[in-house]
C-alpha cells in the first residue's frame, strides 16, 4: 500500500469519523451527561437524513439541516414524553419510538426505500461552489463536516456550562437532589434528549447528502456505532473539562471509523463488519477494567517466573 492510499484511508475515516462524530456528541449529551440510554439512535439517525435528502431535493440544502435536526428534537420529544409523563423505562421507550420511525421515515421517503441525491443541491454542492477556483476545492467535504463538528462541540460545550445545562448534568448525577432544588427533572429530561436527538439528525441529513443517496437503512446500527466512539473516547480523553471530553468524543469517533475502514480495505465479508463493531465495543467496555487489573496479572506472572526459577 503506497502513501496515496494510506492518506486516502485516512482521509475516508476522518469524513466518516467526523459526521458521525455529532451523533456521538449526542449520544455524549443523552448517556454521560442525562443518564439516559436513548435507544431511538439509529431511527432519529433515519429521520434527520429522509427529512434533509427530501427538503434537499426542493433545492434548499441549508434549510434541510434546519429541517433535519427539527425532526429530530420531535424524535426526542416523544422520547422522552414517554419516558416522564407516561411512565416507559427509558429503554422501552427507545425502542417503541425506534420501531414506530421506520414507518414513519417510509412516509417522508413518499414509500421510496431510496432517494437519489446526485442531481440535488446540497451543503456539499454549496461548499464545493463557494470554494471553486482555490486551493482548498477539492477538500469541501472534509471542511464541511470538519465545520459541523466543531460548531456541535463549541455549541454543546456552551450550553452545558450554562445554568439550564448545569441543571440537565445534575440531573443525570441526582434526580432526587434536583427535585428538591425547585428544579423539574422532567424539564431538563426533555430538553436534554430534544437537543441531543437534534445532533442525531444532523448528523443523518450529512451523511445522506455526503453520499449522495438515503437509504431507509442508513442509521442501521447506528447506536452501536455512536456507544463505541463513545466509549472510545472516554477511554482516550475521559478526563478533564466538558470540552475535553467532547473533543474525545471526535477522535473516539474518527478512531473507530479508521479500525472500521481498515476491516473493509482488507477485503472483510460486509456481514463481518457487525461483529467488528460489536469486538471493538466489547473492547472499549472492557479497557478500564482490565487495565487495573493488570498489575495483579504482572505479579502473578512474575510470581509464576520465579517459581519456575527456584525449582
Amino acid at each position: 500500500m503506497d502513501l496515496a492510499s494510506v492518506l486516502g484511508l485516512g482521509q475516508t475515516a476522518l469524513e466518516l469519523g467526523l459526521t458521525c462524530s455529532l451523533t456521538v456528541l449526542a449520544l455524549f449529551l443523552s448517556y454521560s451527561m442525562l443518564n439516559v440510554c436513548d435507544l431511538s439512535t439509529d431511527g432519529c439517525f433515519t429521520l434527520g437524513a429522509a427529512v434533509g435528502a427530501v427538503v434537499a431535493l426542493t433545492g434548499h440544502p441549508l434549510l434541510s439541516l434546519v429541517a433535519a435536526m427539527g425532526a429530530g428534537v420531535c424524535s426526542g420529544f416523544v422520547t422522552a414524553l414517554l419516558q416522564t409523563k407516561m411512565g416507559v423505562n427509558s429503554l422501552l421507550a427507545g425502542i417503541i419510538v425506534n420501531t414506530g420511525l421506520y414507518s414513519i421515515n417510509m412516509m417522508v421517503m413518499g414509500g421510496a426505500a431510496l432517494l437519489n441525491l446526485k442531481k440535488a443541491p446540497t451543503i456539499f454542492t454549496l461548499v464545493k461552489g463557494l470554494l471553486a477556483d482555490t486551493p482548498l476545492a477539492g477538500q469541501y467535504e472534509l471542511l464541511t463536516v470538519a465545520a459541523a463538528a466543531a460548531l456541535v462541540v463549541a455549541v454543546l460545550t456552551a450550553f452545558l456550562n450554562t445554568r439550564l445545562g448545569l441543571a440537565i448534568r445534575a440531573t443525570g448525577d441526582n434526580p432526587d437532589m434536583v427535585r428538591s432544588s425547585s428544579i423539574n427533572p422532567a424539564f431538563t429530561t426533555i430538553v436534554g434528549l430534544c437537543i441531543s436527538n437534534a445532533f442525531t439528525g444532523l448528523s443523518g441529513c450529512l451523511l445522506g447528502q455526503m453520499q449522495k443517496s438515503m437509504d431507509i437503512n442508513i442509521g442501521q446500527g447506528m447506536v452501536t456505532i455512536a456507544l463505541a466512539s463513545l466509549l472510545i473516547g472516554n477511554t482516550i480523553m475521559g478526563r478533564g473539562g466538558i470540552f475535553t471530553r467532547a473533543l474525545g468524543m471526535v477522535v473516539g469517533s474518527f478512531v473507530f471509523r479508521l479500525v472500521y475502514t481498515i476491516a473493509l480495505r482488507l477485503d472483510m465479508p460486509g456481514f463481518m463488519l457487525k461483529l467488528v463493531s460489536s469486538v471493538i465495543v466489547v473492547l472499549a467496555i472492557s479497557a478500564p477494567y482490565l487495565k487495573s487489573r493488570w498489575p495483579e496479572v504482572q505479579r502473578r506472572l512474575d510470581h509464576g517466573k520465579e517459581g519456575k526459577t527456584v525449582c
